[in-house]
């Protein structure tokens, strides 16, 4: 099997669907090919499903710009849509004396982002809000909202599909090379079929494969692909009914946002995510299971903003993991390599796209989407 395609999208997680909608509803042709069996099976099935409001990221950043465009983006297009999510407001809380000049400081680098609404409150105002809640001040983000990841990529595949875009699950590329014509790739399925495509533009929106596949792509400058690191993340969630009707939040730690209280649609809590290393060399090495013993560490964190947190209240939930591009330090931006930075014609390579990624999605699908006609 041999085909010629204008656009292959690699990657059928929330990103590669938004950037293969983006191109469709452009006029281009357009592929989306997926090495697992349904989309968004990856990163973006395992997250907090959280629609940002852009409070941390580094002013000027691609995550700042692409979350805080991306969060209008996506409340817009869920509302066009009917994709279930709902603005519930985040409190982001000081549990010390020590934490609340800090949050005077998150405001104002918020603030720097374009993000406006932050409103400070005292404790007691704090506690009106959400009674269990403990606190000595907080600041109030009434656009931090909840979503239906999995109806969202859903919407953003049939939208895709019904201006021509095309999925194939269970296609792994395993070399891709430059030709006078773009870009070929060969790609075996799950039975075993090899198939050549060649296309005039291929985007690697692979998630936490992306580092892998750009070494698959021959005369590709290795400086230009990063080492990937691995931060699991495991969540836990609440056996009972939930006091908070608000995401909780305390100050953010390294490598994370801290041990976060969160709500899905249907009102059910969750906590997390923690931040453990793997020390892996590869995606495929990954161990999703949540290990039960790691919850004395959950009710160590959740308690200093929830004292009334029950003993055997937790029960293990699920897992999921940053692509990151460092181990600790700074803040890593999300890379979107273009062959302006890179040199091989025809390929963008996505890379460290972790949170604010859901929420900046259709944002870097734009972002994406311009690049390709430069």
């Amino acid at each position: 099997m041999s085909d010629h395609i204008d656009c292959i999208v690699i990657g059928a997680g929330v990103v590669g669907l938004a950037i293969a909608r983006e191109l469709a509803l452009a006029g281009r042709d357009v592929i989306i090919v997926e090495a697992g069996n349904a989309i968004g099976s990856g990163t973006s099935s395992r997250n907090s499903e959280v629609i940002h409001a852009g409070i941390y990221y580094r002013p000027g950043s691609l995550k700042a710009k692409l979350c805080v465009e991306g969060r209008a983006l996506l409340y817009r297009y869920c509302e066009e849509r009917q994709v279930a999510h709902r603005r519930c407001g985040k409190l982001l809380v000081a549990t010390g004396a020590d934490q609340a000049a800090r949050l005077q400081g998150v405001a104002a680098h918020a603030a720097q982002n374009g993000v406006h609404d932050l409103r400070p409150i005292d404790a007691a105002h704090a506690r009106e809000l959400e009674p269990a809640l403990h606190c000595t001040a907080a600041l109030l983000s009434p656009s931090t909202g909840i979503v239906d990841s999995h109806a969202l990529m859903q919407q953003l595949l049939a939208d895709a599909e019904a201006a021509g875009a095309v999925l194939a699950l269970q296609t792994e590329v395993v070399v891709a090379r430059r030709t006078p014509d773009g870009i070929a790739l060969d790609a075996v399925t799950a039975d075993g079929e090899e198939i050549q495509l060649s296309a005039t533009l291929v985007i690697n929106a692979a998630g936490l494969s992306a580092p892998r596949l750009a070494r698959r792509f021959e005369g590709l400058p290795s400086a230009h692909v990063p080492t990937p690191y691995f931060a699991k993340g495991n969540y836990f969630s609440l056996s009972g009914k939930t006091p908070f009707s608000r995401l909780i939040y305390p100050l953010p730690e390294e490598g994370g946002l801290g041990v976060h209280l969160t709500l899905d649609l249907a009102g059910q809590a969750r906590f997390g995510p923690d931040v453990e290393w793997l020390d892996i060399e590869d995606e495929h090495a990954i161990d999703y299971a949540v290990d039960a013993r790691r919850a004395d560490g959950f009710y160590a964190a959740i308690r200093r903003y929830w004292p009334g947190l029950a003993d055997a209240a937790l029960q293990p939930s699920y897992a999921g993991v940053r692509p990151k591009l460092a181990r600790g330090g700074p803040e890593q931006d999300f890379i979107i390599s273009t062959p302006v930075q890179h040199g091989f014609p025809g390929l963008i390579n996505l890379f460290g796209i972790e949170s604010p990624g859901l929420t900046s999605s259709l944002a870097i699908a734009r972002e994406v989407a311009a690049a390709a006609v430069k």
